[in-house]
């Protein structure tokens, strides 16, 4: 590569150095009781019956500051604290108990090395850990760790089990533990969106005075409180109040905190003692309710030095009564005004403002990460980023970023931006040809300021592990003029030492700093708009594409982790009979394991510096993914992956007689090419079978793939009757029973998906289909159930604890049984849509029936509106209007606005969490 001679300010700054340097509550689990029962009862009595301690008083209990946690003595020595960690949870023989944590003693987080616990009794675990103090300067965060019969794990949720130095002045420290499983409703409440904007403004900060000696600490979490109101406790003591409700004692919290606490002297108590938690009106001083399980006990009295910790989980109140609703649109349609022919990230507010004075709580939009592979129209498809990483130059805001001094760029967009926001519908082609132009004038005049920022240095830092990588695959698409990196010479293993070396040449730096300043100013606008939207109680939600593009920076600069030898798609359904071909590599998840999934995990941490929830596209991918060879053209030709195979034993097992040619290769006959070609049949005999001398055809080698049968017509004329014979020959190639499992030597094999529809399945005796049906009933929804699972449960818990975000998961499809259980497990939201049940037996499914983690909604943006769907089929609408809108009579021809607000409404006032709608339904 010839270098070229530029004028370069940033390299008269750092001469060849490169830009781098620049910038420089209980687990019910096999049996284990529920959270239920009535109010509180002691011996037979209802709480609060001994009026001889109303005299004590609620106010009294208030006073000084309340702290969240035991301080620290300050003391220099250094000495042995014994922690007692018991968990309450109920196991069945063969299930063992662990402790992880980021301490040597407790594995170091290496669930491998994890120290097992011994069985206390049939409810409880337990372990005693001396700790030095001096181990305790920093916090040790700790995490319960099931081991089962099968050897599957499962790990308490949460990061706020901690032992730290605040505890370290005790002798002894007993901790009452609970499980907290990932799947229950209230750890929701504890994401960041939850925390940070939706139910910042809920908690009421109260004062509480603090005995002089602490026996006793309980926490509890209470995440749906309403304002005033704050978390009390009862007992059977009189320590505890003898259950009067006039002067329970009342729990706080410090900001940054998830539990309530409350520090008390129970060291004349009688135990076992029995108490409950219940809510309590600090504003009105009055006694709200009790929590609805039965009474809860604790057995540990505690001594001298000793301290017992009652981590209680959560306080047992209606879980399920937070609804919110939101709007999905793409950044791209948020055109306005003062836009560039284009939505901006900064236009994001604009949609803030509306969703605030409408009482919408989120705003939804597609990916947003860079597609630029061609610089055409082609580049437009969201979901064909390459790069996971970068966002999309379009969105850049160039008119925020110009100096109002340089009048003649001002006027030169002034005139883009009319003519450009003229257009009836995106020019994408002309947005991105005048923003490209533009931000680098601008780049030109401002990368000396920007680069020596303090807040880009900040940025470059943090993002380096993927920034470079992308500036330099961009430099050189745009200087060989294709993203197929195969076509890049040395410069196509991103592991040579040639392409590192462009960072600090001359002819590179300057473009790729142009790459680091154009990222840079749209993590600025995204950050802010997003800023904005928490600002005014919204939040937003982002969008995680299951692929990744075929040739983008991540294949050419981690190749190892994806198979690039084949194609993802979709089997067929009733919106694709031939299944679809996204193109896309599939993930080779055991290499990605190799290294505890550090690219996914890093893509989850990349969202949430932005967005406060995503939605996983195709969450199915991650229990298997439709894989289709690089030689096919079509998804029928796919096979779910990884999939237990059937073995050629199997067929012998049901009286199957094998015949690999008859099942594996496609099945034509005189009849079947009438049927596909009519009066071209001949024609397609002539030019593209073989006779094989009894009664039947095969195709010819040059032939044999859809891709070839592609290539050859993609050469001819483009007629209706070339596409016509095109689509019939890639229906004949599909014409097969079975795909062979590549190196399996015909002894394994996958089933192509809907062999009843196919003419080869047909055409053979009713004894042979009974049986074949059946395996193929086996092959698709039984064997593989519990193994997708175990896929699922391999990948999913370990990244979905990298963030804090809500997950909302897009199990649209042919979802396995599985499927609704681990995302149930992991308290992962599913994706609900009126017109795509879940149930085969149902043409619509019902709001009512959706579950409370779920977001429900009448369409998505794969889909037409809800009045453009109203017309597409006037005998599907009409069975809707008239059971599941429960309208009499004849459906109306257009979707008038009662029919259509009639459906919002029943999508708002349904069971689920969110309801979230396309802008153009609404």
């Amino acid at each position: 590569m010839a270098k070229q001679k530029k004028n370069n300010v940033v390299n008269d700054l750092v001469g060849k150095e490169s830009l781098e340097q620049f910038s420089g509550n209980g687990h019910k689990a096999n049996g284990q009781k529920e959270k239920q029962g009535e109010e509180p009862q002691v011996n037979g009595e209802q709480p609060g019956d001994n009026s001889s301690q109303k005299s004590k008083s609620a106010a009294k209990k208030v006073g000084g500051k309340k702290k969240a946690v035991i301080k620290s003595t300050g003391k220099k020595d250094t000495h042995t604290t014994l922690f007692t960690l018991r968990l309450r949870f109920y196991t069945k023989f063969g299930q063992s108990l662990y402790v992880t944590g980021n301490h040597p003693m407790l594995g170091s987080n290496d669930i491998d090395k994890a120290l097992p616990m011994r069985f206390f009794n049939e409810d409880a675990w337990t372990v005693t850990i001396p700790l030095e103090s001096h181990s305790l300067k920093e916090p040790v965060v700790y995490n319960y760790v099931l081991k089962d019969t099968d050897g599957s794990v499962s790990i308490d949720w949460g990061n706020d089990k901690i032992l730290d130095d605040n505890l370290a002045h005790y002798k002894e420290v007993t901790i009452e533990d609970s499980w907290n499983h990932a799947g229950y409703y209230e750890n929701v409440f504890f994401t960041e969106p939850f925390k940070n904007v939706l139910l910042r403004n809920t908690v009421t900060d109260i004062s509480v005075k603090k005995p002089k000696t602490i026996t006793h600490l309980f926490k509890v979490k209470a995440p749906l409180l309403k304002k005033g109101e704050v978390p009390c406790l009862l007992g059977s003591d009189e320590v505890l109040s003898n259950w009067n409700i006039e002067s329970p004692y009342l729990l706080s919290k410090s900001d940054d905190a998830d539990y309530w606490t409350v520090e008390l002297d129970l060291s004349k108590a009688s135990f076992p003692l029995s108490y409950k938690y219940g809510v309590y009106n600090v504003e009105e001083k009055t006694f709200v309710r009790f929590e609805t399980q039965n009474n809860r006990f604790l057995y540990e009295a505690a001594g001298k030095k000793k301290l017992v910790c009652v981590n209680d989980g959560f306080v047992v109140l209606p879980n399920n009564t937070w609804k919110g609703a939101g709007v999905a649109i793409p950044v791209f349609s948020l055109r306005s005004e003062k836009s560039l022919g284009v939505g901006e990230f900064t236009d994001i507010k604009l949609l803030v403002d509306w969703a605030k004075r409408t009482g919408l709580k989120l705003v939804q939009i597609l990916p947003v990460n860079d597609t630029t592979a061609t610089h055409t129209w082609m580049d437009s498809y969201p979901y064909a980023g390459i790069s996971a990483f970068a966002l999309h130059p379009l969105y850049l805001n160039v008119f925020a970023l110009a100096n109002k001094k340089d009048i003649d760029l001002i006027n030169e967009l002034e005139e883009a931006r009319a003519k450009l926001n003229a257009e009836p519908s995106l020019p994408y082609d002309g947005v991105m040809q005048v923003k490209l132009k533009a931000v680098s004038a601008i780049y030109q005049k401002q990368k000396i300021k920007t680069f020596t920022s303090l807040s880009y240095k900040t940025f470059f830092k943090d993002n380096k592990h993927w920034l470079e990588p992308y500036a330099l695959f961009c430099y050189l698409r745009d200087w060989f003029k294709t993203a197929d990196f195969s076509q890049w010479g040395q410069y196509a293993d991103y592991n040579n030492p040639a392409v590192k070396q462009l960072l600090t040449e001359e002819v590179a730096i300057d473009e790729l700093g142009l790459h680091y300043f154009i990222q840079y100013q749209l993590h600025v606008q995204l950050k802010d708009a997003t800023n904005y939207a928490h600002e005014n109680g919204i939040i937003v939600k982002g969008d995680i594409p299951i692929g990744i593009y075929r040739n983008g920076c991540d294949a050419w600069e981690h190749p190892e982790l994806y198979h690039m030898d084949v194609q993802a798609g979709a089997p067929p359904d009733d919106f694709a009979v031939t299944g679809q071909n996204w193109g896309f590599p599939t993930y080779n998840w055991q290499k990605m394991k190799e290294d505890g999934f550090n690219w996914w995990k890093k893509r989850f941490q990349q969202m949430s510096c932005y967005f406060d929830a995503f939605r996983i596209d195709h969450i199915l991918g991650f229990f298997r993914i439709w894989s289709i060879p690089m030689d096919a053209v079509e998804g029928i030709m796919g096979h779910f992956e990884p999939a237990l195979p059937v073995h050629i034993n199997e067929f012998d097992f049901r009286n199957i007689y094998f015949d690999y040619t008859r099942y594996c290769r496609p099945f034509i006959n005189d009849e079947i090419l009438w049927q596909l070609f009519n009066d071209d049949h001949e024609y397609i005999k002539e030019n593209f079978l073989v006779y094989d001398g009894f009664g039947q055809y095969q195709v010819k080698p040059e032939f044999a793939t859809q891709r070839q049968v592609e290539k050859h017509f993609a050469e001819q004329e483009t007629t209706d009757r070339n596409k016509k014979l095109q689509d019939g020959l890639f229906t004949l190639l599909s014409n097969v029973i079975l795909f062979e499992v590549p190196g399996s030597q015909a002894q394994q094999f996958h089933f192509r998906f809907g062999i009843e529809d196919t003419s080869s399945f047909r055409a053979l005796d009713p004894h042979t289909q009974f049986h074949l049906k059946e395996l193929y009933v086996n092959y698709f929804f039984e064997r593989q159930d519990n193994f997708w699972a175990q896929e699922a449960m391999s990948k999913l818990p370990a990244l979905k604890r990298v963030t804090n975000m809500l997950i909302c998961g897009e199990d649209l499809g042919l979802v396995p049984d599985c499927v609704p259980d681990v995302m149930k497990e992991l308290g992962i939201l599913s994706l609900e849509i009126q017109r795509m049940p879940k149930d085969s037996k149902r043409q619509f499914f019902h709001p009512n029936d959706a579950p409370y983690l779920s977001v429900v909604t009448p369409s998505t943006h794969d889909m037409s509106t809800i009045r453009g769907w109203w017309e597409e089929d006037r005998e599907r609408t009409q069975k809707f209007f008239n059971k599941d809108l429960g309208k009499w009579g004849n459906a109306p021809y257009y979707c008038e606005p009662e029919v259509a607000k009639n459906i919002i409404h029943k999508n708002l006032y349904e069971p689920s969490r969110w309801a979230i709608f396309q802008m153009k339904d609404l």
